[in-house]
């Protein structure tokens, strides 16, 4: 049974900013959340990755080397909201990573 993915405001505006090819990357990198939010490790994905910011369980997902998408998995709704996408710099000066 798969997830539905849901875009924050603040990450929409990010994606409609893009040109139509970054646009067309990230779309597709984050229909995958669909199918499995988790990470596991050993898988040979390293994109995403599970954290902890200000005392809330956040996932991260490296899309290319260009762009960060923070999410949280809803299980009992069976959502994934993505809340934010920036770029992988300004992710690291956010979020300290």
């Amino acid at each position: 049974m798969s997830y539905s993915i849901l875009i924050g405001d603040e990450a929409q505006e990010y994606v409609s900013a893009l040109d139509e090819k970054s646009k067309r990357i990230v779309k597709k990198n984050l229909r995958k959340l669909a199918d499995d939010p988790y990470p596991r490790p050993g898988s040979g994905s390293g994109d995403m990755e599970k954290l902890v910011v200000d005392g809330e369980e956040l996932y991260r997902l490296h899309i290319g080397r260009t762009h960060t998408a923070f999410y949280v998995v809803r299980e009992d709704e069976r959502e994934v909201r993505v809340v934010d996408i920036t770029t992988i710099d300004d992710a690291h000066n956010r979020y300290g990573f």
